[in-house]
């Protein structure tokens, strides 16, 4: 069970340019201060993972996520509303170019990511800070669901370890909104925790 001591480590570690190791409503991730480019550094170099590859940014404050869509149009704001919380990345304009380091070649697109947290990780939200995060395996392998279920070269890489117990272990459904104000249209780049037609559902 994660108490509240065990997340104020976890946000120490990440605010001191570490990588950690947590449970989102999908599978485990790795997580780094969205505006630390060493933590980001870190956890690519961790993961294998290309450095100009997007990632997107996870917010547990739902306040902040709000501010990050600040000035995108109502349409796009309300699909969202839709969406999240909830095992999806939303894609979205980015016109103040907020969280560069997620953003990978086209700073103008961010990914965000706003969990439905369950009871039993309910101490999560008091992380305030976004964190860019990614799942927590090699760039390409299975996703883990359990702790112990992650590659150990990469639990031994990490500052700090949440343990939420087992996870659902079907990673978010990713969608891209960038058109949708214009064009109310929408793509599912990633399939995942949220099918295609029940994404068509929310939206």
């Amino acid at each position: 069970m994660l108490t509240p001591e065990d997340v104020e480590r976890f946000e120490a570690a990440l605010i001191a340019d570490g990588v950690g190791l947590f449970p989102a409503d999908t599978v485990y991730g790795l997580a780094a201060d969205a505006e630390s480019s060493a933590g980001v550094r870190r956890l690519y170099e961790l993961k294998g993972r290309a450095q100009d590859r997007p990632a997107a940014v996870m917010f547990f404050d739902p306040e902040r996520a709000l501010a990050a869509l600040e000035g995108l149009g109502l349409h796009t704001r309300d699909a969202v509303s839709r969406l999240l919380p909830g095992p999806v990345t939303a894609i979205v304009p980015n016109p103040r170019r907020l969280y560069p380091l997620a953003c990978g070649p086209d700073p103008e697109r961010l990914g965000i990511r706003l969990p439905g947290v369950a009871v039993e990780l309910e101490p999560l939200l008091a992380l305030r800070r976004p964190i860019l995060q990614s799942s927590a395996n090699p760039s390409g392998g299975p996703d883990p669901c359990r702790v112990q279920d992650v590659d150990p070269a990469i639990r031994a890489g990490v500052q700090a370890v949440l343990d939420g117990g087992e996870l659902p272990g079907v990673p978010s459904t990713v969608v891209d909104l960038t058109a949708y104000e214009a064009e109310r249209a929408y793509a599912v780049l990633r399939e995942g925790a949220i099918s295609a037609a029940a994404l068509a559902d929310l939206i």
